[in-house]
């Protein structure tokens, strides 16, 4: 068999259609912050704390959307999860209060868990030989880039058309709509060894939580989705209200892009543009080299980029620029992290694995996006909130460093 050809299979490409719309409508919450806190008065930390919700719950639901999808079948999985993100939409657009919307916001954090990363993933993980592997979890993750590159965009744009509550009932609409390619979802025979088919799920989840590896891949994860949170929820608020004018005559002016504020929706559309090249690179390279080495590399590279952007002026150049070395390094992470746990743990139940390593991560993004809304409330700015992350950054490179990359064989019980 050419296993080149196989890359490029029904169930990623069904995969890849789930994330793009599942991605789409989750990046472009932070287009929401500033036109419902005006519409009702709320103090910036409101509606952030609904979106920091919104992450946790993606992150408790992690675990436990992989374990139906291993228990129940994958498309099950899916369509519960449709169900949840459309349900959470259509409640949120009909909410008037903080607490409303972040109550309906723990409804979209599920569906977000049921057609996003964790379920896809172990699909993909499965369908793919051991020499694709790589490369097809990074196709996959960098699918959710794509959804970015058009989410915030499309958001703005049909935030002048519409109200935002119409645009939320477009976007369950858009979200139920992924179901239709689901027959090209059919769960492949799991490519695991006879010794992991064998194992049970509470086997396989022992061994690693007494394997040391797994609790460093759990903590490095954590800064960064308090990195990516953060900055998908405020940062265009953030280039709206603290980046230097827009030169009339520029390049930026030239190509429609007048104000602040459409500047802050291209800014997160540039991140997940330039992730899906950063994103198929880290699949690349994680074939070839020592994927914690190369993770260790992704954080120190995002820390330094953080650390000089919050350092220098805030101008349109620079909000260009950052954007485009973060989305560089932006989910580079995932297949690097879902193909190290992959090739420690064994296939047969990635999918609950990578689940509750990628909760540490939602907990990072919780922290991030929640602290985000109350530092500015306090402060009035967001400096304080970027240099822990930086901090976090750096923690995240140092920890990847004593990780053991081969396969553990550590007994379930003493």
């Amino acid at each position: 068999m050419d296993q080149r050809a196989s890359i490029f299979t029904p169930v990623l490409i069904g995969g890849c259609i789930i994330i793009i719309v599942s991605f789409a409508i989750r990046a472009s919450f932070g287009v929401f912050q500033i036109p419902i806190a005006d519409e009702f008065g709320w103090l910036r930390s409101e509606f952030s704390l609904a979106i920091a919700i919104q992450n946790l719950a993606w992150g408790i639901g992690q675990p436990i959307f992989g374990a139906l999808a291993e228990k129940i079948g994958d498309r099950k999985a899916i369509i519960l999860g449709a169900l949840i993100y459309a349900a959470g939409l259509v409640l949120s657009s009909a909410a008037v209060t903080p607490e409303a919307h972040q109550l309906y916001e723990v409804l979209v954090g599920f569906g977000v868990a049921g057609t996003g990363f964790g379920v896809i993933l172990a699909v993909v993980g499965r369908a793919s030989t051991d020499e694709n592997r790589s490369m097809s979890l990074a196709i996959a993750t960098a699918a959710g880039s794509v959804g970015q590159v058009f989410g915030a965009p499309v958001a703005e744009w049909m935030l002048t058309l519409m109200s935002w509550q119409m645009v939320f009932l477009w976007f369950a609409a858009f979200i139920l709509a992924t179901l239709l390619v689901l027959p090209f979802m059919r769960s492949p025979t799991p490519l695991a060894s006879k010794i992991e088919l064998e194992e049970s799920m509470g086997t396989v989840l022992t061994r690693a939580a007494r394997d040391p590896s797994f609790a460093l891949i759990f903590i490095g994860f954590f800064s960064c989705g308090y990195q990516l949170a953060f900055i998908t929820a405020h940062f265009p608020a953030f280039v709206t209200e603290l980046c230097g004018p827009i030169a009339p005559g520029g390049v930026l002016h030239s190509i429609g892009i007048t104000t602040t504020s459409a500047l802050g929706a291209v800014a997160i559309s540039l991140v997940g543009l330039m992730n899906i090249f950063g994103t198929l690179a880290a699949g690349w390279a994680g074939k070839r080299y020592t994927k914690k080495y190369l993770l260790a590399g992704i954080y120190t590279g995002r820390t330094i980029a953080a650390a000089i952007f919050i350092l220098l002026p805030i101008t349109p150049t620079s909000v260009i620029i950052f954007s485009a070395v973060m989305g560089a390094l932006w989910l580079a992470t995932v297949p690097l992290t879902s193909g190290l746990v992959a090739h420690i743990y064994g296939l047969r139940y990635m999918g609950t694995l990578y689940g509750i390593v990628f909760f540490s991560h939602q907990l990072g993004g919780f922290l991030g996006v929640w602290l985000g809304g109350r530092m500015y409330d306090v402060y009035g700015d967001y400096t304080l909130v970027w240099w822990i992350g930086v901090g976090v950054g750096a923690l995240s490179a140092i920890v990847h460093l004593p990780i053991r990359e081969s396969r553990t064989q550590i007994p379930a019980a003493a």
